[in-house]
């Protein structure tokens, strides 16, 4: 019963975090909830290290003002392996542990209501992933061409990136990270299929390329920590995956490399001018000079921070479409379906079902 439960203080944490709140604004939140009594930092602060117990009416402002039922802040959260498993992220280095912490957290937790969703399903869920060693011999590019011959990829621009993950097996989810300093995370947990979180602000040149250096992260590294090494690699991983040299070299060498080339050649591969002018310079494509010239213009014109030539955002559709047919043909309830995930209706509503049309085969318009 719920007068009986009890709080989990790291439960506590991960939900403070992933609200991206402090302790002293969760404690002004709390006392401002009609009917709540002043509380202090110093409150949350010992709840937070399980010096005292949050139970009864307390923990319901708890669980009111950080917006999850109260049964998801009496979980332990190592019972579902949450903070387990190795975590890569691709981000700037200008953002700070807070909101680094709060995207770790957001990252758990989804993975939590995945998890949930996917027994809900009753069936086991198989995936295509696995290592990919890489070192001075087999290089970050060979693991790219492995896996797009292991995957069944032709030759040539990868139209549906998202749907290549999901048809192997991986998660995808696309989530308001609070932030733009951050386009992606991954955490791949043994015995699970692997997590892609990539932000809603990332835009769709960007977008793809952040997933494509993501799966790089989960094919070839299975150790902690962010290292420069670790980002070169997956930064070449992305530009043989998505930009294929034998491919790509060739069509580079058309004619002159200029901004109007470089922006129809965006729209046919589904990835940034820049990032296709870096791969013409790495591949001999151009000079020294016209890279850095036309770097310059670009930069002058102001695309280094918004490019020209929109494209369409491909949209993550297998657990929607999982959420969809528990609701549709299973006959659950968005309650239950909401209380299995651990999150209040009108969120689980919001990030699972508001967006039923994301089940079409949305995708990056790019030419073969």
């Amino acid at each position: 019963m719920e007068g009986d439960a009890v709080a989990h203080a790291a439960m506590l944490i991960l939900a403070r975090e992933s609200r991206g709140m402090t302790q002293a604004e969760l404690a002004q939140v709390m006392t401002r909830q009609p009917g709540g009594t002043p509380v202090s930092q110093g409150y949350i602060s010992k709840a937070e290290a399980g010096r005292l117990e949050v139970t009864g009416a307390r923990l319901s402002l708890y669980a009111t003002a950080l917006g999850y039922p109260v049964a998801v802040l009496c979980t332990d959260p190592q019972l579902h392996g949450v903070g387990v498993g190795l975590v890569h992220h691709r981000k700037r280095a200008s953002l700070g542990a807070p909101a680094l912490r709060r995207i770790h957290a957001e990252l758990a937790l989804a993975r939590m209501q995945t998890c949930a969703l996917l027994a809900l399903g009753g069936t086991q869920h198989h995936h295509r992933f696995h290592r990919i060693a890489v070192d001075d011999f087999d290089t970050a590019s060979d693991a790219a061409v492995a896996l797009r011959r292991e995957w069944g990829l032709t030759p040539g621009a990868v139209p549906h990136l998202v749907r290549l993950i999901e048809d192997a097996g991986g998660l995808v989810l696309v989530r308001d990270l609070g932030s733009r300093e951050l386009d992606a995370v991954t955490q791949w947990i043994d015995g699970e299929p692997p997590l892609f979180l990539i932000n809603a602000h990332a835009p769709a040149d960007r977008f793809r390329w952040s997933l494509a250096h993501e799966l790089g992260h989960v094919i070839m590294h299975d150790e902690p920590g962010v290292t420069a090494v670790q980002e070169r690699q997956a930064d070449e991983f992305a530009s043989e995956f998505l930009l294929p040299a034998d491919t790509i070299r060739g069509e580079l060498k058309q004619g002159r490399l200029d901004l109007p080339r470089l922006l129809d050649l965006k729209h046919r591969w589904g990835v940034s001018m820049a990032a296709l002018l870096r791969r013409a310079s790495t591949l001999g494509a151009i000079s020294d000079w016209q890279y850095r010239n036309l770097m310059v213009e670009m930069s002058a014109l102001g695309y280094r921070t918004q490019e020209p030539g929109d494209l369409v955002r491909e949209n993550p559709r297998s657990i929607l479409a999982l959420v969809a047919h528990l609701r549709d043909y299973e006959g659950y309830h968005v309650e239950q379906l909401a209380d299995a995930a651990g999150l209040l209706t009108d969120e689980f509503m919001c990030l699972y079902l508001c967006n039923d049309d994301s089940t079409d085969a949305s995708h990056v318009e790019v030419t073969p």
